[in-house]
């Protein structure tokens, strides 16, 4: 019978469970995700040549692991609130309370089992979607990456099973010992914040010294090295905290003092943010740090590939060598239309190449050499025949080469000298397109047919921007792909602890609004009310987040070879425009909720 009635209360609130569930997939969903990278060394190991990627990581687990009880936590308080009316109306009948709480501890930990395992599989589908999705945009080689990966898995089971046990223990617990009449009336008891500026006078000075740490040891990384991020992970958190809890609280509560208040509907505007601050202090707190996890990896991740063909680029002045080139070849490199071509004839002796200098005086070879501490600046210079003997930069001409020539040194003989020589003539054609990265299919055809003719140039043997693309983009390929994965990822998280923890409290929202309607206030000035009230819930923490990021972006100067700020608007300006869906999104959820 109990069980009977509890199933009903089930069925009138699936809406409320829908929106549990959800949040509960999401949650899971996202933590297998980053599992799935940060437990795979292989992964890790081979796609960065960073070795601290690791202990990073290991780092990200530990604040997601936090992340994760503050939200499970905050579910379990939505599923509680849900049903202590029901349990109050059971008790009242006379049920009693050891087959109650039997009945809550199931309940929690099976919607917990239920949940979980759905959110590894949808999560095993996500990281298999966005993972092609990256490689194929992006153009990304990536080793040993695995969509379904056991130890993540068993990690996320364990974690969400264990912390389910350990709410259905407490829901068991809370509501055994609280006397019917109090559940009953539990979502009618007011929240009301309160000033207490001496408490908040010293939460606002701790906070900010917490963060002003946080920010100096993101700084000094080079010097402090695991430390700092440990240092900063911490501090940064604690600060993020304290700040909210205590300027949140005074500022709504100023804001109520206000002439402004008295305008249109903002007295009730505050008042509903008034009801649910205390509640919301955490969670705006780990919206800002998840805020600045996804804005600052995105960002990251789109440093990287902006560098990888400004680093191609200063890597040699020639996208490719062809020796004796075919006739398919020249039609290949007519297709491409290059902006620079030059031929130069050369025999091949027992010890050395010998080149007719009149085509270098001709055609000068172009060099590039870095200048400066700054691997993207770099010095182009024309060399004629004899300067190219004399340059350092020499040996790009010889990479350039067939396999067999790339061993012998040059020459540079007169025509007259040349003509002597008995050997064949053979031909080298080097060539430069406006940028390599953008006709990387061309090129392909072409270094695999040369590759074809002259079976010794594997690897980097074949020389030029081309093959730099592939070492170089081999390397950050790693680096991309994690920066924008966990970008979307803790996006996705963010996303889903703001809008869990609005959509949860709308049921309790939803008899104000009503109140509101059926006094006479205009439907228009209620949804404007209502766009305010979450916009300001998006707000706060977007600015705390974007804050962090521009302070955050300091440490990664030391692993990217440019500036990591330069050309920061584009990932902040798509952020933004995902983060204004996810408003949308929630502002049209809620309304059907509150005003239906």
């Amino acid at each position: 019978m109990l069980t009977k009635l509890a199933m009903t209360g089930f069925q009138k609130r699936w809406r409320d469970y829908l929106v549990l569930f959800s949040g509960l997939i999401m949650s899971s969903a996202i933590f297998y995700m980053f599992e799935a990278l940060a437990t795979n060394k292989t992964f890790l190991k081979q796609n960065t040549g960073i070795s601290m990627i690791g202990m990073i990581f290991q780092f990200g687990s530990v604040l997601l692991t936090i992340i994760t009880l503050v939200y499970i936590g905050y579910a379990n308080s939505f599923l509680l609130s849900m049903r202590k009316r029901d349990y109050g109306l059971f008790m009242l009948v006379g049920a009693r309370k050891g087959k109650i709480g039997q009945l809550i501890w199931l309940e929690t930990l099976l919607v917990g089992i239920t949940a979980t395992i759905v959110g590894i599989l949808f999560g095993t589908l996500l990281t298999l979607g966005l993972s092609q999705l990256l490689i194929s945009s992006l153009g990304l080689t990536l080793h040993h990456l695995a969509a379904w990966y056991l130890p993540a898995a068993l990690t996320t089971l364990l974690l969400y099973v264990g912390l389910f046990l350990l709410a259905g223990f407490f829901n068991l617990i809370a509501l055994t010992k609280t006397p019917a009449l109090k559940l009953l009336h539990s979502n009618d008891q007011p929240n009301r914040p309160q000033l207490k500026p001496v408490r908040q006078a010293v939460e606002v000075v701790i906070g900010l010294i917490a963060i002003a740490i946080g920010y100096w040891s993101m700084a000094n990384l080079d010097k402090l090295q695991m430390a700092g991020i440990g240092l900063a992970l911490v501090t940064i958190v604690l600060g993020t905290y304290l700040l909210f809890n205590a300027i949140f609280v005074w500022l709504v509560i100023l804001l109520k003092r206000l002439p402004f208040a008295n305008r249109g509907l903002n007295g009730f505007t505050l008042s509903q943010l008034g009801f649910r601050i205390r509640n919301y202090t955490k969670i705006l707190s780990i919206v800002a740090m998840l805020f600045a996890l996804a804005l600052g990896a995105i960002t990251v991740g789109m440093g990287f590939h902006r560098q990888v063909p400004l680093m191609v680029k200063g890597s040699n002045a020639y996208d490719m060598g062809l020796v004796n080139t075919t006739n398919a070849q020249k039609a290949q490199l007519k297709a491409l239309k290059p902006t620079t071509e030059s031929m130069y004839r050369f025999k091949v002796g027992k010890k050395a190449v010998y080149y007719r200098a009149s085509d270098f005086n001709q055609h000068p070879f172009i060099t590039m050499t870095q200048s400066g501490r700054n691997q993207l600046k770099f010095t182009v210079k024309h060399n004629n025949a004899q300067q190219l003997l004399k340059s350092t930069a020499s040996y790009q001409l010889g990479s350039l080469q067939g396999s067999a020539q790339q061993r012998l040194s040059t020459q540079m003989l007169s025509d007259a000298q040349y003509a002597k020589l008995g050997q064949p003539e053979q031909r080298l054609t080097v060539f430069a397109t406006k940028d390599v990265t953008a006709h990387t299919a061309a090129l392909k055809k072409l270094a695999t047919s040369q590759r074809q003719r002259d079976t010794g140039l594997q690897g980097e043997m074949l020389g030029g921007r081309y093959t730099g693309y592939q070492v170089i983009n081999s390397m950050y390929s790693g680096l991309e792909f994690m920066g924008f994965f966990l970008g979307v990822a803790f996006l996705a998280m963010l996303a889903s602890c703001l809008m869990f923890k609005i959509l949860s409290g709308a049921a309790a929202d939803q008899h104000r609004y009503v109140m509101l309607n059926k006094i006479g206030t205009r439907k228009t000035q209620l949804n404007s009310a209502l766009r305010k009230e979450i916009a300001v819930l998006f707000i706060l923490p977007g600015i705390v987040g974007v804050v962090h990021v521009l302070f955050g972006l300091k440490m990664f100067s030391f692993i990217m070879v440019g500036s990591p700020y330069v050309g920061i608007w584009l990932p902040f300006l798509i952020f933004a425009g995902l983060y204004l869906i996810y408003y949308l999104i929630t502002v049209q959820i809620y309304r059907r909720i509150v005003l239906q």
